[in-house]
């Protein structure tokens, strides 16, 4: 599972890609430009949708509902890396310590993004054997 920490702010915990859907952008396209602005990674595919919740932000208790997705990334992609945030978003200028890990997980992410891991097939292969 490809997740990532913020370089020099520990109390962020560890993390998966999220953001905000933009006006007139479907879900699968935020997606994967979020991906790509947080990690770097252009080449992820979506696989399907894993589960929808509806909970307050936790950092200011608005409602937010939330979309988790599978998705694949060549079989050439980097174990780790660190990506520098670029833009105009709420990230820019972030730096991200980015990593796959294997599941399960050895502690639970910030937010409690793992709470849908167990809609994930423990055999399923997110790196194309293409």
């Amino acid at each position: 599972m490809l997740v990532f920490d913020h370089v020099g702010m520990p109390d962020a915990g560890t993390q998966i890609p999220a953001g905000g859907v933009k006006p007139g952008e479907g879900t699968e396209e935020a997606v994967l430009r979020e991906v790509a602005e947080e990690t770097g990674l252009l080449t992820a595919a979506v696989v399907r949708p894993i589960a929808m919740e509806d909970k307050p932000h936790p950092g200011t208790g608005q409602p937010r509902r939330t979309t988790f997705f599978l998705l694949r990334v060549p079989a050439g992609t980097s174990d780790a890396w660190v990506h520098h945030v670029r833009g105009d978003g709420a990230d820019a200028g972030l730096t991200f310590a980015c990593r796959f890990v294997a599941l399960p997980l050895d502690r639970p992410l910030a937010d409690a993004q793992d709470a849908w891991l167990g809609e994930v097939d423990p055999g399923f292969t997110t790196r194309s054997r293409t």
